[in-house]
């Protein structure tokens, strides 16, 4: 059911560490982190990092997740090992770094699997370009796809979503867009693969979410939801729906209707700003079930099928803001 998970950034619980450990000194321990997030109320699981927060034991490292009552949701890829990745992990111009970043993903998997996790996030925002002329973009893309489909093969049984994001750190991503994704998705043709929509990345790639992933449960899967929100001209990772409320509320109906059942995992920076990350967590949960309750004031409203028919913005608008109105008042 949507809205019974909820999951989040663990690096958020760092936040404002010298007064949540009194004397402490240096940075919190991932233990002392997953303690912390555990405090929030209607937390349920947790993402994790790859190679950053499992290290030599992931047996261990899930069981420290679940010692703490949560479990963890995923584990999400990163590549900043090699600092030769920067100029691409798949799609590097070395064979042997592009191996290397290949490798590092299958361990990734491996860790996932071993954690009791079903799926592994692929954000590849080093593979991309930065100036006219750097690459050859038919090689460069031949490079992302046969990457993708090989740690696809790795493991059958476990999930592969892509997280695209249109820049940063690269000028242009290669998976840049919910489109191209979903056109490199079908190139790879892999059973496993799935996208995850992170809302402020679409904004910014100058999407319409819900349209997104409308088009991802049409031609593919939605694995993951990334909620946060931003000012669409960079990842800013503010509170759920506290700049598009309606846009958030839009794409939360549309999820909905696509029967996506997993977690929503709050992809937020409270750290940015030294936020108490607990309420910070905590608010973005009611903030959510408060938007799922008006997606289910809204289901079955035939008023609201046909204005949408009609294409009538005054009246599905009007439908959509009651809705949200009923569901506020309904938690």
């Amino acid at each position: 059911m949507l809205g019974s998970r909820f999951a989040t950034r663990i690096n958020s619980f760092a936040s404002g560490a010298g007064s949540y450990w009194p004397g402490q000194a240096g940075k919190p321990t991932l233990e002392q982190m997953i303690r912390r997030a555990a405090t929030v109320e209607g937390l349920t699981e947790l993402d994790l990092n790859y190679p950053d927060h499992v290290g030599e034991d992931p047996v261990a490292v899930g069981r420290m997740v679940r010692d703490c009552g949560l479990n963890v949701s995923g584990l999400a890829m990163r590549y900043y090992t090699n600092p030769g990745f920067k100029l691409g992990a798949f799609t590097h111009p070395d064979p042997a770094i592009r191996r290397e970043a290949i490798d590092l993903t299958k361990r990734g998997i491996d860790a996932a699997r071993a954690m009791g996790a079903p799926m592994m996030t692929l954000w590849l925002g080093q593979d991309g370009y930065d100036y006219a002329f750097q690459c050859d973009y038919a090689a460069l893309w031949q490079a992302e796809i046969d990457g993708i489909a090989e740690v696809c093969a790795h493991d059958p049984d476990c999930m592969i979503s892509i997280e695209y994001k249109p820049n940063e750190p690269r000028a242009y991503s290669i998976l840049n867009d919910a489109a191209t994704t979903l056109l490199a998705i079908a190139e790879v043709g892999a059973s496993n693969l799935g996208v995850t929509i992170d809302f402020a990345h679409s904004l910014y790639a100058d999407e319409q979410p819900a349209f997104a992933a409308a088009l991802i449960a049409r031609k593919s899967k939605l694995l993951g939801l990334h909620l946060n929100d931003g000012y669409a001209k960079r990842d800013d990772g503010l509170m759920v729906a506290s700049v598009h409320e309606f846009a958030t509320l839009e794409l939360l109906r549309e999820v909905h209707r696509a029967g996506f059942e997993g977690a929503i995992y709050f992809d937020t920076f409270p750290d940015a700003s030294g936020l108490d990350p607990v309420a910070e967590c905590a608010a973005n949960i009611r903030t959510v079930r408060r938007l799922l309750a008006g997606v289910t004031a809204m289901a079955g409203d035939n008023a609201l099928a046909e204005a949408q028919a009609q294409q009538d913005p005054v009246v599905a608008q009007n439908i959509a803001r009651l809705a949200a109105a009923k569901g506020a008042l309904a938690v």
